[in-house]
């Protein structure tokens, strides 16, 4: 048991010399060998250290077999964003082991499978060696078994070498494994001889150390798709149509299963909500759209391909008005591009989604609580606009484990927007389906199989009372109202969240998960280059006032994107004056990794003339060649 194993007292690195809770470390495996168990485990015993954490996921697009890597950072500063750099690397895949050492600074420590003998590669780097074969046949006989224990031995080498509490590894074993009591045996087996070889035969020679804070204390770990998920359950979704397709099935999934623990009746036993399958992305949307015209609260999730085939769709959503509510976890394209990598070029192609002119709501969440709290924003915003209301989150955001507070449960009622009523009826004298009668370009609508006249739905031209029309009065009448619609939604969509520091000539403009590294690039321009910024993270598409005011406060505005085209940008060119355009400037990340706050600190330095031109980031995961569809 953990509780017998002593540790022994080893040479140590002076205290001074120490690097502590503020490192990576990246564990270097093949998909499909059981290493994601392995890698959460080291995750949430940091996390339950009090150490704040963040873990990058970055697996292939392919079948088992392929070259996976994951990387864990803790920081005592509380930065969560992927780190350039490598501190600790855990060697256990021999395809790219020597490029994966090769890639390291000098310094940092390696963990390795002695076989692969990787100590000869450098003289300037802290190795380990440890015969993982010969350790695992001492937890079983099973080669099968073998092979997805392997992995948990290297989280006891790495709990005496960086100093993690035992108890705590086997406290994250035991969530991770809880209801596989064999497997939960095997594992922590493995665990404690990874442990115990490494305290009887590696001396600590490198300098990175954990020790306990305080925090993370009430926080959880969640994935973004969880949490959107779960606030799609309490918005009062009743209707999920959905095509698999990666980095957003996991979304509806997990919504599946809240549905199915928390929303059947009772009494009956029977589902209160339908979700479907569909044969395809189009006619997941079909599906919502009908469900989103007969009433009901409607969604579907997807990635940029599924996004590519729901356009004519959201054409006829958007000009026959019907609410629908759709999650684009987006990735790297175009076409299938890289489907396991993190973008956000999705952003121009949702906002005008669809032939003719459209534009529509999006809603740009930057956190995991936000994936939550704008999940039931976007419902009440498409019920209240009938209109689609698009949600872009990103792989990164979505697919990996991020520490947050626990969401609160809903305080306000489900907006439902202007369904007609008898009284509604009676105040406004004559009733048509497209007919603005407030101002605001919304118009009142009727619900099949409730009170109300009923009108003929369809997407070829129609004027206030449904009637189909092809007069071009007709026409250009309903697409003002449908703009002066988007107008009315500029006070309803979430406004930026601004923070003015004091003189600063530089603005900083980012949205979703780009947040997290902008966050840290500010300190570091701050410290490193006496660059005092100021800040706007934009939640929501069509722009509040709230962005020009930035603007015109600042000399210079760098908008940080995950894309190559600058397509944030690109709508703030339709909609800003001259003069407000002409003080913007990009940095622009996009190779497919999670943008890194050192990319954004100098992309801003050298476009402020401070700092040569940077480097391109290539690093191993980028070179490895894979395969794969959706």
């Amino acid at each position: 048991m953990a509780t017998d194993l002593q540790v022994a007292p080893h040479a140590e690195v002076p205290a001074s010399q120490r690097i502590i809770n503020d490192f990576s470390i990246q564990v270097a495996t093949v998909n499909g060998s059981g290493s994601q168990t392995a890698n959460l485990v080291l995750l949430r015993s940091i996390f339950q250290m009090g150490v704040p954490v963040s873990g990058k996921n970055l697996f292939p697009s392919n079948i088992a077999g392929l070259p996976t890597w994951y990387t864990i950072r803790a920081s005592r500063h509380g930065y969560i964003a992927r780190k350039k750099e490598i501190d600790f690397l855990v060697a256990m895949n021999p395809e790219t082991a020597r490029e994966d050492v090769l890639a390291l600074e000098p310094g940092r420590a390696v963990v390795y499978d002695e076989p692969l003998k990787l100590n000869a590669l450098r003289d300037d780097l802290v190795f380990y060696p440890v015969p993982f074969d010969k350790l695992v046949v001492e937890v079983t006989r099973d080669a099968k078994l073998r092979r997805l224990v392997r992995n948990m031995i290297y989280d006891g080498v790495l709990a005496r070498l960086l100093n993690i509490d035992l108890q705590e590894m086997e406290r994250a074993l035991g969530k991770q494994l809880a209801r596989k009591a064999k497997a939960l045996v095997l594992n922590k087996g493995a665990l404690e001889l990874g442990f115990k070889h490494t305290d009887e035969h590696l001396e600590k020679r490198d300098p990175f150390y954990l020790e306990p804070m305080n925090e993370t204390g009430g926080m959880v770990l969640i994935e973004g798709n969880a949490a959107a998920a779960l606030g799609c359950m309490m918005a009062g979704v009743t209707m999920v149509a959905w095509y698999p397709i990666t980095p957003s099935s996991s979304l509806c999934e997990t919504l599946i299963d809240y549905l199915r623990k928390y929303r059947m009746d009772k009494e009956t036993g029977k589902a209160t909500f339908a979700v479907i399958q569909a044969e395809d992305e189009i006619a997941a949307l079909g599906m919502v759209l009908g469900a989103g015209w007969a009433g009901a609260r409607a969604m579907t999730s997807t990635s940029g391909p599924g996004i590519s085939l729901m356009a004519e769709f959201s054409g006829l959503a958007y000009y026959a008005e019907i609410p629908a509510v759709i999650f684009d976890i987006q990735r790297v394209g175009p076409s299938t591009g890289l489907p396991t990598r993190t973008a956000q070029g999705d952003v121009a192609f949702c906002a005008a989604l669809s032939h003719g002119d459209t534009k529509h709501l999006l809603m740009l969440p930057a956190t995991v609580e936000e994936c939550y709290t704008m999940a039931m924003d976007a419902f009440d915003l498409a019920e209240r606009f009938q209109t689609p209301v698009f949600v872009l989150s990103d792989l990164d955001l979505g697919m990996n484990n991020w520490m947050a507070r626990p969401f609160s449960y809903p305080d306000r009622p489900i907006d439902r927007g202007k369904v007609l009523t008898e009284e509604t009826l009676a105040r406004i004298g004559e009733w048509g389906r497209y007919k603005d009668v407030d101002g605001d370009g919304i118009p009142y609508r009727t619900l099949p199989g409730q009170w109300g006249p009923g009108f003929f739905t369809r997407g070829s031209g129609h004027n206030a009372k449904a009637q189909y029309t092809e007069r071009p009065d007709d026409y250009t009448r309903n697409m003002d109202r449908l703009a002066r619609k988007f107008e009315t939604a500029r006070g309803h969509v979430p406004k930026p969240v601004v923070d003015m520091r004091d003189g600063a000539a530089i603005g900083i403009i980012a949205y979703g998960s780009s947040h997290v590294a902008v966050e840290e690039s500010r300190d570091q321009l701050a410290a490193e280059a006496n660059v005092q910024t100021s800040y706007l993270r934009l939640r929501a598409f069509p722009f509040t006032p709230e962005l020009g005011t930035f603007i015109d406060r600042h000399d210079r505005v760098y908008v940080v994107e995950q894309n190559r085209d600058a397509q944030m940008v690109m709508l703030m060119r339709q909609e800003l004056s001259a003069a407000r355009i002409a003080k913007l400037r990009s940095v622009l990340h996009y190779n497919g990794l999670p943008v890194d706050a050192r990319s954004v600190t100098d992309g801003i330095l050298v476009q402020e003339g401070l700092k040569g031109e940077a480097q391109p980031e290539t690093p191993r995961e980028n070179v490895v060649s894979m395969v794969g569809g959706e």
